[in-house]
């Protein structure tokens, strides 16, 4: 959209309610990195504290507000009308609607999966819930919820949550701790502070770790977390690798492996609000060590590994948005080992980036989550 002058505002301002608000803006960032300039576009504003984005087939995505909201966006920005047809949500503090995934067999299903904070049905308890619905105009019909985490509790924190398809058919549902229930991360009994392991139906693969265990939850594919809000599969190994908040310092990367225990609250690289120590220490045998960590804490958010060829520089990089340090985190591997870490867009943006996804066009789409959130699109500076 190219600037008016001002005796042309009202007209374009008549013109952005007629059309629809929400469309590309022209405005770009050129940003220096250590491997190519970029060019930061706005592909639209205007959003309520954006949580999750994915793709739908021909290039629209799909996003989620965390007051309640999802809502489909053309791929020039426009924005359509909130989804209607979700169910009750809670969203107060860090609760409200989460991550969304467009099912792999979207062609046919139709099926849109999304998380989001459940209230209980009797009293003031809450907890992360997975759903899918039938994508049908603006409205998701047959919503089917297929996970819901226990048990409920009263909190406004710490909820999670992504969601990770596999090849073989399976999900990956990050969770949190719920804050005030850390503890219960190293317990089998709930699903506070765990990853869990699904099948699109809800049903339990046969194969999870501790379906044979007295006492487990069979859904329970990992624990010892305290808030998970970053998960990807690395392209090559296929492995789950997951993006942890830590307390104040200690956010860390993991390499999740079936069954084992990640430490939380009993060894970690934080410490509590204000000062004061967490657990026991950094180390514990049996519990597993982060592949890379953050002292202090950046709050890190959503993560992909990046496969295009738009950046073929940063080909096989995992990159990290990240919230209080408003920065793009890109992270260079030597097989399961990280290198090198550089911070990208804390000056030229400095906003609170909650998400980040390769497009179907090889480009890497942020979302910022700010009361004006916006999507922005990374593109190599000179390229189109």
């Amino acid at each position: 959209m190219k600037t008016l002058t001002r005796s042309y505002s009202l007209l374009a301002v008549a013109l952005g309610l007629l059309l629809g608000a929400g469309a590309a803006h022209s405005k770009t960032i050129n940003v220096k990195t250590e491997t190519t300039p970029l060019r930061v576009v706005t592909v639209t504003d205007g959003l309520k504290n954006p949580w999750g984005l994915d793709f739908l087939p021909g290039g629209k995505m799909i996003v989620t507000e965390r007051g309640g909201q999802m809502r489909v966006v053309e791929a020039d920005g426009t924005k359509g009308p909130a989804l209607k047809g979700l169910p009750d949500i809670i969203a107060r503090g860090q609760g409200g609607l989460l991550d969304v995934t467009v099912a792999p067999d979207f062609a046919t299903s139709k099926r849109v999966y999304f998380a989001y904070s459940e209230p209980a049905k009797e009293g003031k308890g809450n907890s992360t819930a997975v759903a899918y619905g039938i994508l049908k105009g603006d409205t998701l019909e047959d919503v089917t919820v297929v996970f819901s985490q226990q048990p409920k509790f009263d909190s406004t924190a710490h909820f999670g949550s992504r969601i990770v398809f596999t090849p073989d058919g399976n999900m990956f549902v990050t969770l949190g701790d719920r804050y005030s229930r850390m503890d219960d991360a190293q317990t089998l009994d709930n699903h506070h502070g765990k990853v869990v392991r699904i099948k699109p139906d809800g049903s339990v693969p046969e194969d999870n770790p501790f379906v044979k265990t007295e006492g487990a939850l069979p859904e329970i594919w990992s624990y010892g977390h305290r808030n998970v809000q970053g998960a990807a599969l690395h392209p090559t190994t296929g492995k789950l690798w997951t993006g942890e908040h830590g307390p104040q310092g200690g956010d860390e990367i993991n390499l999740d492996e079936p069954g084992k225990n990640y430490g939380w609250p009993v060894i970690t690289y934080g410490e509590n609000y204000g000062g004061g120590k967490i657990g026991i220490g950094t180390h514990k045998d049996g519990m597993e060590q982060p592949l890379h960590k953050w002292v202090p804490s950046i709050a890190i958010a959503g993560m992909t590994f990046y496969t295009g060829d738009k950046f073929p520089e940063w080909k096989g990089n995992l990159l990290v948005s990240a919230l209080r340090g408003q920065t793009l985190a890109r992270l260079v591997l030597d097989g399961d080992n990280i290198t090198h870490e550089e911070r990208l867009l804390q000056k030229e943006v400095g906003e609170r980036f909650r998400d980040v996804v390769q497009g179907p066009d090889g480009f890497v789409y942020l979302v910022s989550d700010e009361s004006n959130g916006k999507i922005y699109r990374l593109e190599p500076a000179g390229k189109k």
